[in-house]
């Protein structure tokens, strides 16, 4: 079990591929800001529409990043 673990090798194709590490850091981006959605106690319609907005944002950004890596 001495190979790299997965999250080693991304963080090597992110160095590698600029557009990757775009969509890696896109994502982290909409991930931190559905946290701050989270950490309230009541939504209005406005930002459950936005936090909904965010998350299918964030999951076209992962399937792009699977399909990056995929493709290597």
């Amino acid at each position: 079990m001495g190979g790299p673990s997965q999250e080693e090798k991304i963080t090597a194709l992110i160095e590698k591929d600029p557009e990757l590490k775009t969509l890696v850091q896109e994502h982290r981006m909409l991930d931190e800001k559905l946290k701050e959605f989270d950490r309230k106690v009541y939504l209005s319609p406005d930002e459950e529409m936005e936090r909904k907005r965010l998350q299918k944002l964030k999951l076209a950004k992962k399937d792009k990043i699977a399909q990056r890596l995929s493709g290597q």
